[in-house]
């Protein structure tokens, strides 16, 4: 079976094909904040997700207005298609898809493998930022409430819908309160929501850094009852691993009514008198 929307997806062949088309940006967006300019792919812009992607201030996104910018800045015209691409199987360039997709931006798709299978099959990576001309890019479409879930939502869907939690089993039980090679001493207790399902986010991808196909994603997800007949919310720590797994159940797998939670769990397990369980 193929994927729902196939199209949210292109090949590392393809984009090699279109290196310096100008109607194709490639923005690469990874955890480590300085791996861009150790080399990317050439004609890449660089998104630092820290700084670029989120509020000044508030613990919240750049508003439509800000990321319209950062997209004009990337040299995106009307007729540009942005291909998001990262390490650790694309797990931060999901984070940015899934923010477009909110803040209603749709011309977007993501590199199959990422930065993984481009350096796996030894396509050419750069140090040399590519010169652009910004545009007068404003992002049109409107906002998508209803792919984010906030605090509000998640404690009055609390029984009704899924929760997938897309962490460690480690994180998933308590033991752990981040993953291994970040801080541990956070503001809030270990656990996970109550019935929340534990599915590992990296579960929906290959050695190489490529998603399972799709009848191997729906024994995955449907294995532990997760399926596309009532609303699904993922979460992780902080919403970025869940975003991975946000699309893999909304995009590739078309299933309607999929929230991301990004308060995820360091705001759900910082709040008070809200049930927590723990173990598996």
């Amino acid at each position: 079976m193929s994927y729902a929307n196939p199209d949210a997806l292109v090949t590392t062949d393809w984009l090699a094909q279109h290196l310096g088309d100008p109607d194709v940006r490639p923005i690469e967006v990874d955890e480590d904040t300085g791996l861009y300019t150790k080399g990317h792919i050439p004609g890449a812009v660089g998104w630092n997700w820290t700084k670029d992607l989120h509020h000044p201030l508030n613990r919240d996104y750049v508003g439509k207005e800000g990321l319209g910018r950062l997209l004009s800045q990337a040299g995106v015209g009307p007729g540009t298609t942005v291909v998001l691409y990262g390490g650790n199987n694309n797990w931060f360039a999901a984070y940015a898809y899934w923010l477009l997709k909110y803040r209603g931006f749709d011309a977007v798709k993501l590199l199959n493998g990422g930065r993984k299978k481009w350096e796996l099959e030894s396509r050419p990576l750069t140090q040399e930022a590519p010169s652009i001309a910004a545009t007068d890019l404003s992002i049109s479409g409107p906002e998508r409430p209803e792919l984010r879930a906030l605090r509000d939502h998640v404690l009055e869907s609390a029984g009704a819908a899924t929760f997938v939690d897309v962490r460690s089993p480690q994180e998933f039980s308590g033991e752990k309160l981040a993953p291994d090679h970040l801080p541990q001493e956070q503001p809030y207790v270990g656990g996970h929501v109550p019935g929340a399902k534990n599915i590992p986010w990296s579960k929906a991808a290959n050695e190489d850094g490529t998603f399972k196909d799709a009848d191997e994603l729906r024994a995955l997800y449907g294995g532990s009852g997760v399926t596309g007949d009532k609303e699904i919310i993922a979460y992780c720590r902080i919403g970025e691993r869940s975003s991975h797994t946000w699309f893999v159940l909304k995009e590739l797998l078309g299933y309607g009514d999929v929230r991301n939670y990004d308060g995820s769990w360091t705001e759900y397990g910082s709040m008070v008198a809200v049930p927590v369980e723990r173990g598996q």
